[in-house]
């Protein structure tokens, strides 16, 4: 009798690989590796609730100050506590706003490192600083405004470093390991 082992493909259709000959056995794969096809779909999940969730932020908001901007000024919550209005500002802010919505939406559509990573790492990019400049501009605000807004710009920010985390921690849950001797 042979010890066999498993080689993932990631798809549904492992089957054991036996080491001696690297034959495809008509065994269908372990557990295992079921479990942790489980594990990674889960994951790819999150990513893409996360990635949906920061797709559709920037996809309104860009919007809004693109197509829209003195309206998105006035009554967006909080914009009017950094005066003054500019609409060459805002229409640049929507159409930039507007091109990270386009990456984010590629990367939920293909969920793959090299879509998620680069995607989140842009956004955090710009959410990172603006939650930090929000947090340190709140002198006009009331305190509902305060807590709003520091709240909505973290929870946006560190969406996107939970993107590349969980694509890391996805990615390297699915590496091959060499085999065990």
């Amino acid at each position: 009798m042979t010890s066999q082992l498993l080689i993932s493909s990631g798809s549904a259709d492992d089957h054991w690989t036996d080491p001696m000959t690297g034959g495809q056995s008509s065994t269908p794969a372990a557990p295992q590796a079921a479990s942790r096809d489980g594990r990674r779909a889960g994951l790819t999940a999150l990513i893409r609730i996360a990635l949906a969730v920061l797709f559709l932020d920037e996809l309104v908001v860009g919007f809004w100050n693109q197509a829209f901007p003195e309206s998105f000024y006035n009554n967006f919550p909080t914009v009017t506590l950094t005066p003054p209005f500019s609409e060459h500002y805002a229409r640049d802010f929507g159409g930039a706003t507007l091109g990270l919505a386009v990456v984010l939406g590629i990367a939920l559509v293909v969920p793959r490192a090299a879509f998620t990573i680069p995607a989140a790492a842009a956004f955090s990019t710009f959410a990172i600083p603006h939650f930090f400049f929000h947090l340190a501009h709140l002198d006009h605000a009331s305190p509902g405004e305060a807590v709003f807004l520091t709240t909505a710009n973290a929870v946006v920010a560190l969406l996107g470093l939970l993107v590349i985390a969980l694509t890391l921690l996805r990615d390297a849950r699915h590496r091959r390991r060499p085999p065990v001797r």
